[in-house]
């Protein structure tokens, strides 16, 4: 395979990678919404709070994205704006008590999808795609500081 071949079937890979699906199609929540909804209970978990401009540099979106998904999820009573007690300026972005119930739900479909892939291809390919994109991203990075310098 010559170095374009390997360039075009590694961006197709990873379109159909982001185009996977772990949930059903009846799900509440669309991927971007979850990968949200995960950060919050993530810093909740925590102790703390998270707020837009975070969720957008984690979820790698614009901020103004980040606040069309949360004025979104707060007209569905899924999330909601608080402002800091020490600064008004700054809403951290927080959970309804009826969206843990949302979240929980899709955790379970996606966790019972991952077991029947798991299934499917064992243990061991999974830990071996696992162990490969992490040589892969760690190859990449190395790759990119060496073309840069």
């Amino acid at each position: 395979m010559e170095i374009n071949e390997y360039l075009l079937k590694l961006f197709q890979t990873l379109k159909d990678m982001e185009d996977l699906n772990l949930f059903s199609d009846a799900a509440k929540l669309s991927k971007t919404e979850f990968r949200l909804v995960r950060e919050i209970v993530m810093e909740h978990e925590k102790g703390n709070g998270i707020i837009s401009s975070e969720l957008s540099r984690r979820l790698g979106v614009t901020r103004s994205a980040v606040s069309q998904i949360v004025t979104k999820l707060e007209k569905q009573d899924i999330v909601k704006r608080v402002a800091a007690p020490n600064d008004r300026k700054i809403a951290y972005i927080q959970l309804s008590d009826r969206c843990y119930g949302i979240f929980e739900e899709q955790c379970k479909q996606a966790n019972a999808i991952m077991e029947r892939v798991v299934e499917e291809l064992g243990t061991e390919k999974m830990k071996l795609l696992i162990s490969v994109y992490d040589e892969f991203a760690d190859a990449l990075s190395r790759a990119r500081t060496a073309v840069q310098n």
